[in-house]
């Protein structure tokens, strides 16, 4: 707390000007932390808070007013979200929203937590993250804290029986129809970590098994994941990945070293499964948020021994996607 106090000394010649501090430990904004000095607890809670402001801000920045339902009133100086939409949006005072985004040292509930991560559209992943720097124990999240309206699962549903999902540009699994399991396997037996197609990829011999041109698959996957990455290079969920793929992984941590990057193709694939046999599949994308990286992938039958097999999709159940790691 800053106090006011007034002396009848004759007062010095005055010092350097120097930022205000809100407390003598904590680093004014923008400091540096000098290597070697030992941080306390004041430092790292403010440092926290920065990230913190940092996250909604980048969060906010990359959403359109129309992504929420919101009139787009005007020509904006900024890109994304003002503060006020997103602090009406959910259901907070607008200069305690600012005082987030400014680093301010307040507490923030589960509750508000919620409601902010439901209108950044958080995946499981950032959510976690918004969580952990606002230092509040992580409430269970549901299939509300995915970025899947129940109009697109609707619609998921409606596709079937040709495989459909819905997946951001970490290859998680947001969303999935009922062909889509039977095509690849039981994905609602994982865990949602788990359900990563580039992680299965590597580490689940059913998802192995689907894919007669793995070894060129998970190449141009891999390299996607680093050209990708390149605007996420900052973000815990794709470092967390990365790791968790290496250490998992001989193969992956392998390809990762070579530095090799590739762009998305939409080309024929080939699948293999044990009770439709050989399936060729043509895909098409279908953005929901370019800017998230959040598309609707359908899967349309490349020939007609495909499409016949499709018809005897529901006499088959999902697999078990059993994990080597």
């Amino acid at each position: 707390m800053l106090v006011s106090m007034t002396t009848t000394v004759e007062p010095a010649a005055p010092a350097p000007a120097r930022a205000l501090r809100t407390s003598a430990a904590e680093p004014a904004s923008g400091e540096a932390i000098v290597p070697g000095r030992v941080v306390g607890p004041s430092d790292a809670a403010a440092l926290r808070r920065r990230e913190l402001a940092a996250f909604l801000r980048s969060r906010r920045e990359r959403l359109t007013p129309d992504q929420l339902g919101l009139p787009a009133h005007g020509r904006r100086r900024t890109p994304g979200l003002r503060r006020e939409e997103v602090a009406q949006h959910a259901g907070v005072g607008v200069t305690w929203y600012t005082w987030l985004e400014q680093a301010r040292d307040i507490h923030v509930s589960g509750q508000v937590l919620d409601a902010i991560a439901r209108t950044l559209v958080l995946d499981p992943h950032e959510r976690e993250h918004l969580f952990t720097l606002a230092g509040s124990p992580l409430t269970q999240g549901g299939p509300d804290h995915m970025p899947v309206s129940d109009e697109v699962r609707a619609l998921l549903d409606k596709l079937h029986p040709y495989p459909a999902c819905v997946t951001n540009g970490r290859y998680d699994l947001l969303a999935y129809n009922r062909a889509y399991s039977v095509l690849f396997g039981d994905l609602d037996a994982l865990a949602f970590d788990q359900r990563n197609t580039l992680w299965l990829a590597f580490t689940s011999p059913t998802w192995k098994a689907c894919l007669p041109d793995r070894e060129i698959a998970v190449q141009r996957m891999v390299g996607q994941y680093r050209a990708a990455m390149a605007e996420h290079v900052g973000e815990p969920a794709w470092k967390c990945l990365v790791r968790r793929l290496q250490e998992a992984s001989p193969e992956f941590a392998e390809l990762w070293k070579r530095h090799d990057i590739a762009v998305p193709e939409y080309l024929e694939k080939r699948f293999q499964h044990a009770e439709l046999g050989p399936l060729r599949f043509m895909f098409t994308h279908l953005w929901l948020s370019q800017k998230i990286g959040v598309r609707l992938v359908k899967y349309t039958p490349a020939d007609a021994q495909t499409s016949a097999a499709l018809l005897r999709m529901d006499e088959c159940e999902p697999r078990n996607l059993a994990l080597t790691a």
